[in-house]
């Protein structure tokens, strides 16, 4: 599994899928290797491409105003795509491509553990949900693989379409209420498993 710096190394030298050829530089993800919440954005643009980071362009600076108006900042999340190499001209990923990078966006996870997946948009969210509509979804949190997933819209869909705004803003303020729960149940399964033990060794 290796660490993050390990998954990055091989996202740098791999060449599985046609993105390889049109990339200026790999975008594997950024921020705490012991995040509980983890973004999953969609893919790389010209900006991101260009520096090699993810969301660093306009809807970038969006991004960190919505981790800023819940008191979060990069270096306290983990930020990363469903697929690390920019698709041509900013189209949307190809399945083969999004199924090709799978396996680096799955052994990210499994460094992290992060207790909250928040899936940025169309693309990540059809990964745990396919054939399912985000726009009946979006601001709900769901169990699933082990993980809490919540999905809301991409941030760029709001510089699209101003009207959505809000409604991500809205969305992200239920974040730290539902990170409080998820730490709270998992302190408690930590102490009933404790009270378990204690009570075999007795």
């Amino acid at each position: 599994m290796g660490n993050l710096e390990d998954i990055a190394r091989q996202i740098q030298n791999c060449t599985k899928c046609d993105l390889s050829k049109t990339r200026t530089n790999v975008v594997p993800g950024s921020g705490s290797s012991d995040a509980e919440i983890v973004f999953i954005g969609e893919g790389p643009g010209f900006y991101e491409d260009k520096e090699g980071s993810p969301f660093v362009g306009r809807a970038g600076k969006l991004l960190d105003s919505l981790l800023k108006l819940i008191d979060l900042s990069r270096e306290k999340v983990f930020i990363t795509n469903m697929v690390k190499c920019r698709p041509p001209k900013n189209r949307d990923p190809l399945p083969i491509e999004i199924q090709t990078c799978k396996i680096f966006l799955d052994r990210q996870l499994e460094v992290v553990e992060p207790k909250i997946l928040v899936t940025l948009g169309r693309h990540s969210f059809l990964k745990f949900f396919p054939g399912e509509l985000l726009s009946k979804s979006r601001g709900q949190p769901r169990k699933l693989e082990g993980f809490t997933i919540f999905p809301v819209y991409h941030p760029a869909a709001a510089l699209h379409n101003p009207r959505l705004r809000p409604i991500i803003e809205s969305d992200f303020r239920k974040l730290p209420e539902l990170l409080h729960t998820e730490l709270t149940e998992s302190k408690n399964e930590r102490d009933d498993d404790s009270c378990q033990l204690n009570f075999f060794e007795n």
